[in-house]
C-alpha cells in the first residue's frame, strides 16, 4: 500500500529519513543515496502522509522534491508547511530541497525556501556525496545550538 507505513520500524541506533518525491526516477535514486549512507528510508505517498510520519518520528534527513505533490513551487503543501513549522519542530533534521529550479548548494536559495540544502536534479549522479556534504555542513552549523539544548533537557 503506497501511503502505509513501511514495516521497517525506527530503533535507537537508527538514521531515518523522510523523503517526498512523485517523480519515481528521482524517488528510487534519493532511496538508493540515502541508503548506502545507511540511513533507514520512509516514503510519503501524500502531503497529509508526509505530516502524519515527520510529527511520529524525528528524522535526520528529510529530501523534498520541488514539485511534490505539486504543478508548481507555489503548490507544494509539503514545503509550505516546512516552511512555516517552528523551527524546534524541524531542528532535529536536514531538510533538502531538489529539483530543476535550483543551483545546487545556493545558499540565498536555500534560505529563501527555509531548507538546509538545495541539489540541482542535473547532479544527481552524485546525490550521496551531495547528501552526505549538506548533513555535514548542518550537522556543523548546530553543533553548538545541540549541545546547549541537550544541557538544558537535563537540568
Amino acid at each position: 500500500m503506497a501511503g502505509s507505513f513501511e514495516t521497517q520500524f525506527v530503533t535507537a541506533g537508527d538514521k531515518p529519513a523522510l523523503i517526498a518525491f512523485s517523480t519515481p526516477d528521482w524517488l528510487d535514486a534519493v532511496k538508493v543515496a540515502l541508503r548506502g549512507l545507511n540511513y533507514k528510508v520512509h516514503t510519503a505517498a501524500t502531503h497529509s502522509d508526509f505530516l502524519v510520519r515527520f510529527s511520529q518520528v524525528r528524522y535526520q534527513v528529510v529530501v523534498v522534491e520541488e514539485l511534490f505533490g505539486a504543478n508548481n513551487l507555489d503548490e507544494n503543501s509539503t514545503l509550505k508547511a516546512l516552511q512555516t513549522m517552528p523551527m524546534g519542530l524541524r531542528r532535529h533534521a536536514t531538510i533538502i530541497l531538489l529539483g530543476n529550479s535550483f543551483q545546487t548548494f545556493a545558499p540565498m536559495e536555500a534560505f529563501q525556501q527555509s531548507v538546509h540544502a538545495v541539489i540541482n536534479s542535473s547532479e544527481m549522479f552524485m546525490l550521496k556525496q551531495l547528501i552526505e556534504k549538506a548533513v555535514a555542513e548542518n550537522t556543523l552549523f548546530l553543533q553548538s545550538y545541540r549541545e546547549v539544548q541537550g544541557r538544558v533537557s537535563t537540568l
